[in-house]
């Protein structure tokens, strides 16, 4: 296995894009009910704009040269080519720091985060606070491309392989979704190097009606925003932990199916009242989107649900590596802290008035303070 790091650019071929025009104006719509708003699901009125847009408005070069303004790499990790953006600090005391992504997200979460973090002096901010960023694309999602047999687990391994060989001894984490999975299981597998970790998320530390406390109006919140998951918006986690590889059919071959499948999660879980874009850019969301649709990931991305159903609910392991957590109100789940203390090493519990799921593209300020802030007493 080769331990070389390539420089990688995207450089997507114009017939890819030509099939994707083509694919958008032979479009099959269905019917819809007119009165029934996102109650059933994203709106046809809504998604033909969104689509007409996508077809007409949006510049994928554009965006492509922007995602090319980071320099980004691959190299060959576990039996796969991982992609990355690794952008040093002009200061040569930051600590290096590792973005995690999650699902439906990919690099593009971070790139607003990115500047202010590697090189706070130019964004107002104090040298002391910089980071030398990496960014991975987690395998079987977006630019690192489909796999088999992933799971957060062995991406985690691959993250500390990928640290290590960056040259990095010490390191703190950063995760949403998916990506706070791969950030804790990193402060088990690596904690002789990682010295903090940062997440948005504890899947295991969200509330049931047996476990919250009656009395708690916090907690009962979190109670009513979980059983909203449980039996409203989490039928798309069901169908990916049962049945990937027949929802992959569907997103493989329909650019809308991809996009409405996406930009779905975006409405529901982020900070927005009447369409996504009330909360994230457009352009952005759609990059997003771009990433999955032009690497064909929808079945690879779903298959971690499918890896990793069997320990849904389950508590992780316990670990005394510190551990901040950013608790973003409008996210599909929201821990309680009561509960992630059991097994976790709780430093910070910052508790936000806006923001949601896509934590650093929805409000980039909060996250980029709340990560200064968090690993400033871990630098040295």
């Amino acid at each position: 296995m080769s331990t070389e790091t390539t420089p990688f650019r995207i450089a997507v071929p114009q017939q890819q894009l030509d099939e994707l025009n083509r694919r958008l104006d032979e479009t099959r719509w269905p019917d819809a009910d007119p009165g029934a708003g996102w109650a059933q699901g994203i709106p046809l009125d809504y998604t033909r704009e969104l689509a007409g847009y996508w077809r007409h408005g949006y510049d994928w070069r554009a965006q492509e040269a922007r995602l090319n303004s980071f320099p980004q790499f691959r190299t060959e990790i576990d039996g796969h080519n991982v992609h990355f953006v690794h952008v040093r600090s002009p200061e040569p005391g930051a600590l290096a720091l590792v973005l995690t992504h999650g699902w439906p997200g990919s690099i593009v979460e971070f790139l607003e985060v990115i500047g202010p973090l590697t090189d706070p002096v130019a964004h107002g901010g104090d040298a002391a606070d910089a980071f030398h960023v990496v960014v991975p694309t987690i395998p079987g999602y977006g630019l690192s491309g489909p796999a088999v047999g992933w799971s957060t687990a062995r991406a985690a391994r691959a993250w500390a392989q990928l640290m290590a060989r960056l040259g990095y001894d010490r390191y703190a984490a950063h995760g949403e979704d998916t990506g706070a999975a791969i950030s804790r299981e990193l402060a088990v597998i690596d904690a002789e190097h990682v010295v903090a970790i940062h997440v948005t998320m504890i899947a295991s530390a969200t509330v049931t009606a047996e476990t919250a406390d009656p009395a708690d109006p916090g907690e009962q919140r979190a109670l009513a925003r979980a059983q909203r998951a449980q039996y409203e918006l989490g039928a798309y986690a069901m169908l990916q932990a049962s049945r990937p590889q027949t929802l992959s059919y569907a997103l493989t071959d329909s650019p809308v199916g991809q996009m409405a499948w996406i930009v779905e999660r975006f409405k529901d879980w982020t900070d927005s009242a009447n369409a996504p874009e009330d909360a994230v850019d457009r352009d952005a969301m759609l990059t997003n989107v771009m990433i999955y649709w032009l690497n064909a990931t929808a079945g690879s991305s779903a298959r971690y649900y499918y890896e990793g159903a069997a320990t849904w609910g389950r508590p992780e392991p316990e670990t005394d590596v510190p551990v901040a957590v950013a608790v973003m109100p409008h996210d599909l789940g929201i821990p309680v802290r009561r509960i992630a203390e059991r097994n976790h090493n709780i430093v910070r519990w910052t508790e936000f008035d806006r923001g949601g799921h896509f934590a650093a593209m929805e409000e980039p300020d909060l996250i980029i303070e709340d990560l200064r802030a968090t690993f400033r007493e871990y630098r040295v």
